[in-house]
């Protein structure tokens, strides 16, 4: 159904709401005439068309500003975070310091977010989940990590950054789980955003943790910290948001009944994170965080960009398969 609306030329007297004219009807003419082109009429649907069956809706159209702009939001957060940390080295103002965590905690997570969105990825529908995943994803992977791995390595030291690795890639895996067995739609991508979201949240915590612990032991030196400071707030969001945004990709794998092979995706994903949570552990290289950092990321980006591909591919399919338009 389909409403029309008209507009009236400049100098022409209001017309009444719903009006129509009568048959043969014509303008005073005394009114001045209409600018040439004018659009007398416009007509609006009153409800959308429906979605035929079995089709996919439209991706939204995505301008080059939002795809760049995790770039600008990388660029600007780690241009920031340089500022702060000379400021607050060179004035010795513990008071900045808390800006300083903030800022390197959630520069990396939220360049990562907007660069799933900018790929295709909806974002905004899922807020509140997104929310519920950071929050208390974050307090109760910080909070049940801490108890398990006391107690893990107490009873059995010799596991090391394994049993550290596999408690931490876990845990943040309990409110993403959580919400996968209770949201009945699973959309492409919402598994990426919400571990992206869990790893940090995660992260933010046991950054700031770091971060206090680092100026606790160094009593108050700052310049000391720096480089404790730069590699926590700057690499760690990184790594958690990528592990666990791989993961729980994975797993949302089990909402498509068609794909093979899920349950060794699954592992195998879980057992890479593991791997290069425990590497990063281990060391104390710069050059190996380095490393591990830029392979995380790539093994994110890539799932990423894998889910764009497969979600283009089954919206193709669908087009192909839909019956012709009848006449």
């Amino acid at each position: 159904m389909v409403s029309r609306t008209f507009h009236n030329p400049p100098g022409w007297p209001a017309a009444p709401d719903g009006w129509r004219p009568a048959a043969g009807w014509r303008p005073d003419p005394t009114w001045p005439p209409a600018p040439e082109g004018w659009v007398f009429w416009t007509e609006t649907s009153l409800w959308p068309e429906p979605t035929p069956p079995g089709a996919l809706p439209a991706e939204p159209h995505r301008s080059w500003l939002v795809r760049l702009a995790w770039l600008g939001t990388l660029a600007f957060g780690v241009a920031t975070y340089v500022i702060v940390l000379r400021t607050m080295v060179e004035t010795q103002n513990p008071n900045l310091f808390p800006t300083l965590l903030f800022i390197g905690a959630i520069t990396v997570p939220s360049s990562i977010l907007l660069l799933a969105y900018g790929l295709g990825h909806r974002v905004g529908q899922h807020g509140a989940l997104v929310a519920v995943a950071a929050v208390i994803g974050g307090v109760i992977g910080v909070i049940s990590a801490g108890q398990l791995e006391y107690s893990t390595l107490r009873a059995m030291p010799g596991l090391g950054m394994v049993a550290v690795a596999v408690i931490e890639e876990s845990v943040k895996m309990i409110v993403p789980l959580v919400i996968f067995l209770v949201v009945g739609r699973r959309t492409p991508g919402l598994g990426v955003v919400l571990g992206i979201a869990s790893g940090a949240g995660f992260a933010v915590l046991e950054t700031m943790g770091y971060g206090f612990t680092a100026l606790l032991t160094s009593q108050g030196d700052l310049a000391a910290v720096d480089n404790t400071l730069m590699l926590r707030a700057l690499l760690s969001p990184s790594n958690h948001v990528a592990w666990t945004g791989t993961v729980c990709a994975a797993l949302w794998r089990f909402a498509e009944p068609t794909r093979k092979g899920k349950g060794l995706v699954l592992l195998g994903a879980f057992a890479v994170a593991v791997a290069l949570h425990a590497t990063w552990d281990s060391s104390d290289s710069l050059i190996v965080h380095v490393v591990v950092a830029v392979a995380s990321l790539s093994m994110l980006i890539g799932t990423v960009m894998a889910g764009v591909i497969a979600s283009r591919r089954a919206r193709r399919s669908v087009v192909a398969a839909a019956p012709p338009p009848v006449a």
